[in-house]
């Protein structure tokens, strides 16, 4: 990088650069810890510093595993996509209006969340019920790591609560499908011209707030696939570079999909396996309980969830994640 590397260069080694820092520091970290001990049990023969010794090696006896857990962590094999920004998808699944409104609930959840880790969230797709759900939305997401940290939310999430349209108080189920997708570069795909077929419409929205006029959306469908994506912002040329972005999305996460298929046929080996169709987590309003159902993690504080309080999830299935990659390795 310090030799003036030329633009494309620079930026491939700052990446690898990037990526390596932090190997290298739990490197060094480890080592001073190593080199400590031997200082330590140096000074233990000697009767002048034999006590400082004695006081310093329960420390650094105690800093060790740490040090080796956390480099084994640091040199795991690294998801390409994780520092990538990502698309977020929401749709409802059984339920009706409710599914619908619990859509609305998850794309708040995922918003907060995004403010409250400094990313920015840019609404492509937003088609609206009357009551304010959601029919399908699709996001952009971009920050730091915000893949690797949404990665996990892929699959179906079930609701039990009292619609407000429900008189008797009795508790429905109802689920909503989420899929996080990592943002495709150029270099990531490519799509033929000829395989792409490109509409201009109207847009339909819903009444009230949600009406769009505009004859600006764009639909383009992958003939090869069958993948369709739709925006409808009120830029035509807008909508196309979005819809382009969506499709690009879609394409790489199936290109990736192949591919872990490929390299692996036991998929239960992941957090989940990638399925969108899987049951990954319940939210039960009644007793305040959200449970992720891959790692058997339940945290009753269902109010703070919902306002985009993640951490503590994202955090715990992570590790998981991480923990079963290491047991394949030593495996």
């Amino acid at each position: 990088m310090s030799s003036g590397s030329d633009g494309a260069d620079f930026a491939a080694l700052a990446k690898e650069y990037a990526d390596l820092r932090p190997v290298v520091d739990q490197i060094d970290a480890y080592m001073q810890l190593l080199r400590d001990l031997d200082e330590a049990q140096v000074m233990m023969a000697d009767p002048e510093m034999a006590e400082l010794a004695q006081e310093e090696m329960p420390r650094i006896k105690a800093a060790l595993p740490e040090a080796e857990a956390a480099l084994q962590v640091a040199l795991l094999p690294k998801d390409a996509a994780d520092a990538k920004p990502a698309m977020l998808e929401i749709r409802p699944g059984t339920g009706g209006d409710e599914a619908a409104l619990f859509a609305a609930d998850l794309l708040r959840m995922y918003q907060r969340y995004a403010e409250t880790r400094g990313w920015g969230f840019d609404l492509i797709e937003e088609q609206m019920t009357e009551l304010g759900g959601v029919k399908e939305v699709v996001a952009h997401i971009t920050g730091q790591n915000v893949f690797a940290r949404l990665k996990y939310e892929s699959g179906v999430h079930r609701v039990q609560r009292v619609p407000t349209t429900e008189s008797g108080g009795r508790i429905h189920t109802s689920a909503a499908t989420v899929a996080v997708l990592p943002e495709a570069e150029d270099v990531d795909i490519e799509i033929n011209a000829n395989d792409i077929r490109i509409d201009t419409m109207r847009s339909s929205g819903a009444g009230g707030q949600h009406v769009n006029t505009t004859d600006s959306a764009v639909r383009i469908t992958h003939i090869p696939t069958g993948i369709v994506v739709t925006s409808s912002e009120k830029s035509q040329h807008r909508n196309r570079d979005k819809a382009m972005q969506v499709l690009k999305a879609r394409l790489y996460d199936l290109e990736r999909s192949r591919m872990d298929d490929e390299r692996s046929a036991d998929r239960a080996s992941q957090v989940g396996s990638g399925d969108r169709s899987e049951r990954i987590r319940t939210y039960n309003f009644p007793q305040g309980r959200m449970t992720d159902h891959r790692i058997n993690l339940t945290l009753y504080r269902l109010d703070a969830v919902m306002q985009g309080d993640l951490d503590e999830i994202v955090d715990a299935l992570t590790a998981d994640a991480q923990a079963r990659l290491m047991a394949e390795m030593n495996g």
